[in-house]
C-alpha cells in the first residue's frame, strides 16, 4: 500500500506525466535506456561540427583510455544538461509538493504558521539531515532493520561517488590534470571503495526482496535495484577491463556505464529514487512545523 501510494506521488508531482508512467512499464525499458544512446551520439556530433572537434571515436587506438572514445567535455555536456533538466523538475515538482502539504496542515491545524520561512526552513533542513543520514527512521521499523545496513551501504556509496566525482571535476577542468588517475591516488581508494560497496549494497537489497517471495514488489522497485546495481558493476569493470588491457570490452562496457549514468539522473524525479528527495522536503517540514 506505501509503495502504491509512494509511487502515485512520485507520478502527481512529476512532470511531464507521459516519463513517470514510462518509468512505470516494462515495455518503454528498451526506448528509455535507447534515449541517453541516441542523445550522446547526436550531441557529438552537433559539438564536432561547431567546435571542429572529434568528441566521439569509436575506433579508438593505443592505451585505453575512456576518454578517446567520448570526449571528457562531451560526457560533461550530456550528464550536465540531465541533471539540470532534473533539477528543474524537482523543483516545479517539490514547490507544488510543499505547497500542498502546508495547505493541508492549516486545514487540518496542525500548525499556526500561515507562511514558510526560507530560512527556518533551511534550519529545519540542517537538523534533519542526520536523521537521515543515519537512517534513524527507518531502522526504527522493526521488519526494516534487516535492509538498514544494505540502504546505508548504497547512501553513503553514492555520496563516496559524488565527492569523487566532484574532485576529478575540479582537477581535470581547474588543474588540468587528465585521467586515467594512479591506482594509488587516495581519490581513487576512495572511488574503488564506493563502487564496491554499491554493488555489494544492491546485492544485499535484491537478496532481501527475493527472500520475501510473499511481498509483493512493484517493477518500478526491481528496476532501481537492478539499475543499481548496473552502475555498480559497469563502473568497477570499465576499470578492470582498463587495467587489463581488454580495449573492445573495456570501451564497451564504458559506454553501457554512461547509459546508466544518464538515465539515473534524467529520469531520477521520475523513478522511485525521488522518494528520497519528497520523503527529505515532508519530514523537514514536519521539523519546521513541529509536527512529530
Amino acid at each position: 500500500m506505501l509503495a502504491a501510494i509512494r509511487a502515485q506521488a512520485i507520478t502527481e508531482y512529476s512532470g511531464p506525466r507521459v516519463l513517470a508512467n514510462a518509468l512505470n512499464n516494462p515495455k518503454m525499458l528498451p526506448v528509455l535506456l535507447l534515449v541517453p544512446a541516441v542523445y550522446i551520439l547526436i550531441m557529438g556530433t552537433i559539438m564536432g561540427k561547431i567546435f571542429n572537434f572529434q568528441f566521439l571515436n569509436f575506433s579508438p587506438e593505443g592505451t585505453i583510455v575512456h576518454a578517446k572514445m567520448v570526449s571528457t567535455w562531451l560526457v560533461d555536456v550530456v550528464m550536465l544538461t540531465a541533471a539540470g533538466f532534473a533539477a528543474l523538475t524537482f523543483f516545479n515538482g517539490v514547490k507544488r509538493f510543499l505547497c500542498d502539504i502546508h495547505q493541508n496542515a492549516l486545514a487540518e491545524g496542525k500548525t499556526n504558521q500561515q507562511t514558510i520561512d526560507a530560512g527556518g526552513f533551511i534550519q529545519a533542513l540542517i537538523r534533519t539531515i542526520p536523521t537521515i543520514l543515519r537512517h534513524a527512521k527507518f531502522n526504527e521499523c522493526t521488519e526494516n532493520k534487516e535492509r538498514g545496513v544494505s540502504h546505508m551501504l548504497v547512501l553513503f556509496a553514492f555520496i563516496g561517488l559524488f565527492i569523487v566525482t566532484s574532485i576529478f571535476f575540479v582537477a581535470i577542468y581547474g588543474l588540468q590534470i587528465h585521467g586515467p588517475y594512479s591506482q594509488l591516488n587516495p581519490v581513487k581508494w576512495l572511488a574503488n571503495v564506493s563502487g564496491v560497496a554499491l554493488i555489494i549494497g544492491s546485492i544485499l537489497l535484491i537478496k532481501t526482496r527475493m527472500n520475501k517471495p510473499d511481498q509483493k514488489s512493484a517493477y518500478k522497485d526491481w528496476l532501481l535495484l537492478w539499475l543499481v546495481l548496473g552502475l555498480g558493476v559497469t563502473g568497477m569493470g570499465a576499470q578492470l577491463t582498463r587495467l587489463a588491457g581488454w580495449a573492445g570490452a573495456s570501451y564497451t562496457v564504458y559506454f553501457i556505464h554512461l547509459i546508466l549514468i544518464w538515465f539515473t539522473f534524467a529520469y531520477l524525479p521520475f523513478s522511485k529514487l525521488a522518494h528520497l528527495v519528497y520523503r527529505t522536503v515532508a519530514m523537514t517540514y514536519a521539523e519546521f512545523a513541529g509536527r512529530k
